[in-house]
């Protein structure tokens, strides 16, 4: 027997196999179970459901936080980004030991320390109460990583580039704002969207430090919703919030590949 024709029984034995896991795992699942803890008709009718508040309410939160976390972040991680490209020693070493130790440590621990232990210990009352510490934590977090990603899209400007607008009468600073950072913003496009993503993920960890009713996000206000009204007994309000994390996500995610493959048509 030929090698493709094993290869391609091979490939047709594994797909039944999985095929068959699939339908013996659908006839054994009790489906009314299943709809009744993820999928309460009452509770995901449009009309008293919980579709309203979540969209209205939770959703924009989710959006808006994630605006101001990647804005402040991709900020702050531009100035870090410079400093640790600066030939000035000390600059680099702060910048180094700030992006490090961010990156080392989880967004929850970073949100929960300055949600509660940092006002405590300063007598500090952050900007928008815990909500507000909680995106200064995830701006934190963020500005670390993208001071790497910034930084990386910096190194691949041609140093040609630099040298030939010098050689114009271009002062450092011209040449860094006029003519690399707008080749490096261009590089990094793809992965800063993708940072975009996962800070709209992220924004769920701020449940943990709780909220104002009017400022909760999509996951605080999917379980608060849970234990309280039509909802009460099962997990549909998290089913609801999943599937608009997905209706939010999945077109972002999209962007990033299409970029991508726009990016390595070009440096072909």
């Amino acid at each position: 027997m030929k090698r493709t024709t094993k290869r391609r029984l091979s490939l047709i034995a594994l797909n039944s196999t999985v095929v068959l896991i699939i339908v013996v795992l659908g006839l054994l699942t009790d489906w009314e179970t299943v709809k009744a803890q993820f999928w309460k008709p009452e509770a995901v009718s449009f009309s008293g459901g919980t579709w309203g508040d979540l969209i209205t309410t939770g959703a924009v939160n989710t959006i808006k936080y994630t605006a101001i976390a990647f804005a402040g972040g991709l900020s702050l991680g531009l100035l870090l980004a410079l400093m640790r490209l600066s030939p000035i020693a000390s600059l680099r070493w702060l910048a180094t030991i700030y992006v490090e130790f961010f990156r080392g440590l989880p967004a929850l621990v970073v949100i929960i320390l300055m949600g509660f232990g940092v006002p405590l210990a300063f007598q500090w009352q952050p900007p928008g109460g815990l909500v507000g510490a909680g995106l200064i934590a995830l701006v934190l977090v963020a500005s670390a990583y993208m001071a790497e990603t910034l930084r990386a899209g910096i190194q691949a400007v041609p140093k040609g580039q630099t040298e030939a607008a010098r050689s114009l009468g271009m002062g450092s600073l011209s040449t860094t704002v006029r003519v690399v950072l707008p080749q490096a913003f261009r590089v990094v496009i793809p992965p800063l969207t993708n940072e975009f993503v996962l800070l709209i993920k992220d924004t769920a960890l701020l449940s943990v430090i709780g909220a104002e009713p009017a400022q909760r996000e999509l996951t605080t206000l999917a379980r608060d919703l849970q234990s309280s009204g039509v909802s009460t007994g099962s997990s549909t309000t998290l089913v609801q919030a999943a599937l608009i994390y997905l209706a939010i996500t999945l077109p972002l995610t999209q962007l990033v590949a299409w970029l991508e493959r726009r990016q390595r048509r070009a440096s072909r």
